[in-house]
């Protein structure tokens, strides 16, 4: 069995919970995501079965995009709705819409974060979750990540001293949404965090295709396996070249082949299936995944 599966992860679970869930249901071991999903967090999971699993990593390089709602008077210890309360800062009157636009848009392009204590990021072998769990703080690495898109997509409702918005990201891998809220709230002054979030596409995947885990086992047990999409989904952002029929054969033996093209690596077809991913070396390109 070999493929790429569209999930809706449900709230509740974590990411490895499907993956193990889906390994009982379809009867195989060679399963693997294409992006961590938090276990509050819904929507889109790819799954990567049999053959599928060596593309993960071109699963996790393509963009994300998600739609959630922040909520600014309060900080929590995870920077979601399910920690404890750390700040409280009540919102006592309504802002100027056109600030918060702008604090959003100071949030697009390159930026830095750094992961939060509640994620699974590691720190000298260690998670950063354990330390957390454990009561102890330690140094967070910073990283790099590109926001594409963010935007504010309704007006801000006001209750209890605390003002709240619905917002749609888009966003390269490893990009912390919670992280994102409370960076925002900072910006306007307010202590934040994400109160609600859904991955709406992962990996060219969208929310509206993807089945829940009771869903795609009642397919297995009819014996339907349409939803397992062909590998070629998983590519990302890949040049697509195709091969002659005499290449194909080179590659199958894992040799160089001489191509037309710069990029630092290519999905290669034969015919309509993905054959391989090759990548450049010096004027030739080498086979690194070879699938057919």
């Amino acid at each position: 069995m070999n493929g790429i599966i569209n999930l809706k992860k449900e709230a509740g679970m974590t990411s490895h919970d499907a993956v193990f869930k889906l390994r009982k249901i379809l009867g195989t071991k060679k399963i693997g995501h294409g992006g961590t999903l938090d276990p509050d967090v819904v929507g889109v999971l790819p799954i990567a079965v049999g053959k599928a699993t060596r593309m993960v990593e071109f699963m996790q390089d393509e963009g994300k995009v998600y739609e959630g709602e922040i909520t600014l008077g309060y900080s929590t210890t995870t920077e979601d709705a399910s920690g404890e309360v750390v700040t409280e800062t009540p919102v006592l009157s309504p802002f100027d819409e056109t600030i918060v636009d702008e604090a959003i848009a100071s949030l697009t392009g390159t930026i830095t974060q750094i992961p939060p204590m509640y994620s699974a990021v590691k720190v000298n072998g260690r998670k950063l979750y354990e330390y957390a769990r454990a009561g102890q703080e330690v140094e967070r690495p910073e990283r790099q990540v590109t926001i594409y898109q963010f935007e504010r997509t309704s007006p801000i409702s006001y209750e209890d001293h605390l003002a709240r918005f619905t917002f749609r990201v888009k966003c390269s891998k490893g990009t912390y949404i919670r992280t994102l809220s409370v960076d925002l709230g900072e910006k306007l002054g307010y202590a934040a965090h994400m109160s609600h979030l859904t991955r709406t596409s992962a990996a060219g995947l969208q929310l509206e295709d993807a089945l829940t885990l009771n869903e795609i086992a009642a397919k297995v047990e009819a014996g339907q396996l349409d939803f397992l999409h062909p590998l070629e989904i998983g590519i990302g952002d890949l040049v697509k070249v195709f091969l002659t029929p005499e290449q194909a054969t080179e590659v199958r033996f894992g040799r160089f082949i001489e191509l037309d093209q710069t990029d630092k690596e290519l999905a290669a077809f034969e015919g309509g299936t993905l054959l391989a991913i090759l990548e450049k070396r010096d004027n030739l390109y080498k086979p690194r995944k070879v699938f057919g």
